[in-house]
């Protein structure tokens, strides 16, 4: 609009130029000079370390070009197998969490890398589609440090091998930050192959570096924060969400300490997630109960079967009472109503009656009998009483937060390990998918000039003729170009089979 205004246009792109500013349709950049000298300074910094560095880049931007190819093929040829399946869900998870990671990561960015050449912001996760909102914050904040520990590489680099370092700049294409840098491209073209290499591939190389740094401070930050925060003793909760099964009275709440789940101990969030995936996976346990108590707790009841096939006996309505099923040595298939709490406190789990005959009282080992996937866990979190959870164990995964900190004075907070070990794994995710993607041999990507110095490098004495090496690498190019739309439209169709 501003455009069009005959009066206002020139005053409007004068205040742009001025502040280094560009506006386009979804698309917003920033570039701007004040940093040059940080950057000349940081370039010029101990240029015997810096040469060895950005030579062990160059190795590894070469090493992750003809990877990422393999990676990519890989990926492709599981994809098409699946494809081809008679029973696609049956297949291995794992192998689908690879196709949507490279989905998501070239998707979006592959759009605008495009347009501008400059960086692309891989990533796993779209927003509003499989990404928490209460997630946002971390996933453009890592997006952005990401593209900017990339474009430093690239910066740094050109300045040590005396090319003109003109500007860096961050852009925003819809809602996705990055950065890029300003170099002097005929400085970039008089340089010999090989300093372009280690140019072109600083990016991949630093965002490697950042993603093992990341990943270093997740492995030690028990170590790290050991001062303030001691581990190995239960998972703490930090948030329960308003429609968990978990949230009441005698639920869980933010500050306890979760030590079991059932007969299974936890002394931190890993243990938390096997113990609740073990209890998925089993059948219900048992619970060891005298045949006095039994005979007195228990109350006459109509039984019948519900529609999966399992047994009710608890017509009361109660959410107190659960059916239980035991056995004795004339019938196997005995039921009661009991009160579940009455029942599981100050009693033993078991798989048998064997389990219950340790101490000569005559005991029955008494099953909870609930619906196909439904549990009965009973959740320590002392010192309150024990929380028992009725339901899909994957529920309480869901809908209940938890870190593997606990804070060794009150005044510290219970969120700041959750913040650091989130936002690093956020790190890694995109850090290293953005060495990853970008090292791949495609137009407009990185890997498209690290090929092309690559091939100059090797090829000018195989090769005499430049238009035949030009060729070699247009054609490398179009086939890896091939190879990457194929891995990102064949894994939309697996994301929306689904």
């Amino acid at each position: 609009v501003l455009q069009s205004s005959s009066s206002l246009k020139a005053p409007y792109e004068d205040w742009l130029l001025t502040y280094g500013l560009s506006i386009s349709p979804f698309h917003m950049r920033w570039q701007t000079a004040l940093f040059n000298r940080q950057f000349y300074n940081w370039g010029r910094w101990k240029p015997k370390f810096l040469y060895l560095w950005f030579s062990m880049g160059m190795v590894f931007g070469i090493v992750a070009m003809f990877g990422s190819v393999i990676l990519l093929g890989k990926t492709l040829m599981q994809t098409l197998t699946q494809m081809l399946t008679e029973a696609p869900r049956a297949q291995n998870d794992r192998m689908l969490q690879v196709v949507v990671s490279v989905l998501f990561s070239v998707s979006v960015p592959l759009g605008f890398l495009l347009c501008f050449v400059l960086l692309s912001c891989p990533h796993q996760q779209v927003p509003g589609v499989n990404l928490p909102v209460s997630q946002l914050t971390y996933f453009f904040s890592a997006i952005l440090i990401s593209g900017v520990i990339h474009e430093v590489g690239h910066g740094v680099a050109a300045i040590r091998e005396q090319v003109r370092f003109n500007g860096f700049g961050i852009f925003i294409f819809i809602v996705y930050p990055g950065a890029f840098v300003d170099l002097f491209t005929t400085h970039l073209q008089l340089i010999s192959p090989v300093q372009q290499l280690r140019i072109f591939c600083a990016g991949v190389w630093h965002n490697f570096v950042l993603g093992v740094a990341s990943f270093m401070v997740l492995f030690l930050l028990p170590a790290i924060l050991f001062p303030f925060y001691y581990t190995g003793v239960g998972a703490l909760v930090t948030e329960v969400a308003e429609d968990s099964p978990a949230n009441g009275p005698r639920g869980l709440f933010v500050g306890d300490l979760v030590t079991n789940l059932q007969d299974c101990p936890v002394y931190n969030v890993e243990d938390w997630n096997s113990c609740l995936g073990d209890i998925s996976e089993k059948s219900q346990v048992g619970y060891c109960v005298s045949a006095a108590t039994l005979q007195q707790l228990s109350f006459p009841a109509r039984v019948y079967r519900r529609l999966d096939g399992t047994v009710e006996c608890c017509s009361n309505n109660s959410l107190t009472d659960i059916c239980f099923s035991y056995s004795n040595k004339l019938d196997s298939h005995l039921y009661a109503c009991l009160p579940a709490r009455k029942v599981i406190e100050a009693s033993k789990v078991c798989r048998t009656n064997m389990d219950c005959q340790k101490d000569f009282v005559p005991s029955f080992c008494v099953t909870p009998s609930l619906e196909n996937q439904t549990r009965l866990i009973r959740v320590k979190h002392p010192p309150h009483i024990d929380m028992l959870y009725v339901g899909h164990p994957m529920h309480l995964q869901y809908t209940v937060s938890l870190s593997s900190f606990v804070p060794r004075q009150n005044f510290l907070s219970i969120d700041l390990p959750v913040v650091i070990e989130t936002f690093c794994k956020y790190l890694i995710s995109l850090s290293g998918a953005l060495a990853v993607i970008n090292a791949v041999p495609c137009f407009a990507l990185d890997g498209q000039w690290i090929l092309n110095s690559f091939l100059e490098a090797t090829l000018s004495s195989l090769i005499v003729e430049k238009q035949t090496r030009e060729l070699v690498g247009f054609l490398i190019l179009l086939a890896g170009s091939a190879l990457l739309a194929a891995n990102v439209a064949l894994g939309l169709w697996m994301v929306t089979a689904r």
